[in-house]
């Protein structure tokens, strides 16, 4: 009796384990599908903005998810709340337009390459929308900068014109979106030396203009000047030019910012000092030439007219970071000087510098006038003997470095961020307005 009475008692425990096991799978499958569809029902919800104090006491597990959700998606949140609700359609045009320049490398990483990356990171953004009926905003992806001269290797942008208006004639001719607005809701980038008038040499710039087919449309341009020009004339939002991301980590993982910097000036670049080819009579309007002939001699300044793959390597070394002008007034040094933490020295007269709110330009650089090059040694000895400390800090701050850099993908307060928040200050030439108002 014994044995059979243990024999059943084993076998009651057993069928007791399994149903306890079997009412646990259960609850926590209930649980689970709960958590997964309130997730889903919050996600979908048109135009909703999750915040954290909102969220009822009784909620505490459905509030835990949430606020993963918050912290790991970026996108989802930020681009409802920050951005008004904004959505942006991104065409998809065939790949001669874009995709095929990308067959050389460069193409993704030279100075000219923010119309490649603000195309990837839109197109992995929550911003972006498949559905063109609820855009507010019509980016159209046309690379044009990365068609590479096969004599000096520079870009060439005679096709520039002829491939944007071929896009636009077919994103017109198939969809109703650009004829509902004139294109003023649609936006290009034009991320080269005079941006929407697409010709280096200024003089030709300005008499070539803004293309008529762009001229109620938003520009993303790299080039901007506070006073009246030609190719301004057009609604734009001066954006930095490219420099790698993972360029600057890489080099910051070598030579940390608050490392030694034993370079006091430093340039390297093209510096003409033959007035007598297009460079030396037009080039940086000989400013370059003025520096390189009044500091070339002297110890103070590390002045190079010679290319060096590695010389982001300098740049974290020193601690002034001339930036004249080049053909245009904008350079890409502006961007790797506040990135690597050298304090950039503008020169450039009449400049617009991208994302002012963003970036307290006055108090990470410093501006000389293009006239005043001969007074630019007193000016850095005076400002290190003073306040150099002062910009330094302000130059250092994680935000400044992050906003003049586009990642893919896109990071909260990164330069495709600024870019989107620039847009949603302009929804107003949106034909369609936002559900949610203007904060």
């Amino acid at each position: 009796m014994r044995l059979f009475h243990g024999a059943r008692s084993s076998r009651n425990q057993e069928k007791g384990f399994f149903c306890y096991r079997y009412f646990k799978w259960i609850l926590w499958f209930s649980i689970s599908f709960y958590f997964f569809s309130s997730f889903l029902i919050t996600r979908h919800k048109p135009s909703s903005s999750i915040s954290r104090t909102t969220v009822a006491q009784n909620e505490a597990s459905r509030a835990l998810i949430i606020e993963e959700t918050f912290n790991s998606s970026l996108h989802e949140t930020h681009g409802a709340g920050l951005f008004n609700g904004m959505k942006v359609y991104v065409y998809e045009l065939p790949s001669k337009y874009n995709a095929d320049w990308l067959a050389n490398e460069r193409c993704s990483t030279h100075l000219f390459a923010a119309e490649v990356a603000v195309h990837r990171a839109l197109l992995s953004s929550d911003v972006r929308t498949f559905d063109p009926w609820e855009a507010h905003f019509f980016f159209v992806p046309v690379y044009v900068s990365c068609n590479f001269s096969t004599v000096n290797g520079f870009p060439a942008i005679g096709h520039a014109r002829s491939l944007i208006a071929a896009a636009i004639h077919l994103v017109s001719s198939q969809l109703p979106f650009w004829n509902r607005s004139r294109g003023a809701d649609h936006v290009f980038v034009a991320s080269h030396d005079f941006g929407s008038c697409f010709h280096t040499l200024e003089d030709v710039a300005i008499a070539d203009g803004v293309p008529k087919f762009l001229k109620n449309s938003i520009v993303l341009q790299t080039f901007g000047v506070k006073y009246e020009h030609p190719c301004r004339d057009v609604e734009h939002v001066v954006i930095p030019p490219y420099i790698s991301p993972e360029s600057v980590r890489s080099t910051l993982e070598e030579s940390p910012l608050t490392g030694r910097r034993d370079i006091f000036a430093f340039f390297r670049g093209k510096m003409e000092v033959n007035p007598k080819n297009v460079s030396g009579r037009f080039y940086s309007k000989r400013v370059r030439t003025a520096i390189w002939r009044r500091y070339g001699g002297d110890r103070r300044f590390y002045l190079r007219r010679q290319r060096f793959a590695g010389y982001q390597s300098e740049i974290v070394r020193s601690k002034f970071c001339l930036c004249p002008l080049g053909w245009a007034p904008w350079s890409p040094r502006l961007v790797e000087s506040v990135a690597l933490g050298c304090v950039p020295v503008i020169i450039a007269d009449g400049i617009q510098l991208p994302f002012p709110a963003a970036v307290p330009w006055a108090d990470i650089s410093l501006t000389v006038a293009e006239g005043a090059v001969d007074t630019l040694g007193e000016v850095l000895e005076r400002v290190a003997a003073t306040n150099l400390t002062a910009i330094q800090r302000n130059l250092w701050d994680p935000s400044v470095r992050r906003a003049l850099l586009f990642n893919v993908p896109m990071l909260e307060g990164d330069a495709t961020w600024r870019v989107l928040e620039s847009l949603a200050m302009r929804l107003g030439r949106s034909h369609r307005r936002p559900r949610a108002s203007t904060k």
